[in-house]
C-alpha cells in the first residue's frame, strides 16, 4: 500500500538547508493500523504531509497502492489526494458556514458524482458516525468530539486507500479522545488502511503498530 525507499525531505531558507528526513524505509501493508510518535521536529509532521501528498520530496521513492508519487502536476497531485488519501486533522478543518452534511459531502465536488448522490453518500457518512440527526447543523453548534466525527465521515466519503490522521485527539478531553479512537479502530475494522501521528501513547498503544521517528530516521518500529 505504502512504499518508502530511502526518502529525504529538507526544507530551505535563504542560503540555509535543513535536512528534516534523512532515509526514511518504510512498508505499511494494507489493512495496517500505524501510529507515528517523536518529539517535536522529529519529523513525524513532514513524513505525513509526504505521504497525503501535500509536499514533495528531494530524494529516494514513495509508492502509493503501485503508484510512484514523483514530480507529479498538481492537477494529478489533487486527483490522487482525492481518489486515494482520507485526511483527519486536530483542527477539524471544516468549513464554517457550511453544514455538517455539507462539508461530509465536500471532497465529492471534485469528482463527477451528482448532488443527489453526494447528499446521499454524505448522510450515510453521517449516520456511519453516529451523527446524522446533526447534519444540518453548522460546526459551531457541535461539540469537539462531534467535529472529529464530521471530520472522519468526511474523510471516508471518498472510499479512500489510506486514510491520514494529524492528531486526532490532540483538541479533546480524555473522554472525548476515548470515544473518537473508539470510532477510528471501528473505520480500521472496516478495511481501511490508518496512519496516526499521536504524541499520546494511550492513542498509539491501541495500533497494531507504533514507528518512532528522532532526528529525521526511524529509530524503533514496534508491532504490538
Amino acid at each position: 500500500m505504502i512504499r518508502l525507499d530511502q526518502l529525504r525531505k529538507a526544507y530551505r531558507t535563504g542560503s540555509q538547508t535543513i535536512p528534516v528526513l534523512k532515509g526514511i524505509d518504510l512498508t505499511i501493508e494494507q489493512g495496517e493500523l500505524v501510529a507515528i510518535m517523536g518529539s517535536s521536529g522529529s519529523g513525524k509532521s513532514t513524513l505525513l504531509n509526504v505521504l497525503g501528498i501535500l509536499d514533495g520530496y528531494d530524494e529516494g521513492s514513495y509508492t502509493l497502492a503501485g503508484e510512484l508519487v514523483k514530480d507529479l502536476t498538481e492537477a494529478r497531485a489533487a486527483q490522487l489526494r482525492n481518489q486515494a488519501i482520507g485526511f483527519v486533522f486536530q483542527s477539524f478543518h471544516l468549513l464554517p458556514f457550511k453544514s455538517a452534511l455539507e462539508n461530509v459531502a465536500l471532497p465529492l465536488t471534485y469528482r463527477s458524482v451528482s448532488r443527489r448522490e453526494r447528499m446521499e453518500r454524505a448522510m450515510e457518512g453521517l449516520e456511519r458516525v453516529g451523527l446524522s440527526d446533526r447534519a444540518d447543523h453548522l460546526p459551531n453548534q457541535l461539540s469537539g468530539g462531534q467535529k472529529q466525527r464530521v471530520a472522519i465521515a468526511r474523510a471516508l466519503v471518498t472510499r479512500p486507500h489510506v486514510v491520514l490522521a494529524d492528531e486526532p485527539t490532540g483538541a479533546l478531553d480524555s473522554t472525548t479522545s476515548k470515544e473518537v479512537m473508539d470510532l477510528l479502530l471501528e473505520v480500521h475494522r472496516n478495511g481501511n488502511t490508518m496512519v496516526i501521528v499521536t504524541h499520546e501513547p494511550d492513542i498509539a498503544a491501541r495500533c497494531q503498530r507504533t514507528i518512532h521517528l528522532k532526528d529525521g530516521l526511524i529509530d524503533a518500529d514496534v508491532r504490538a
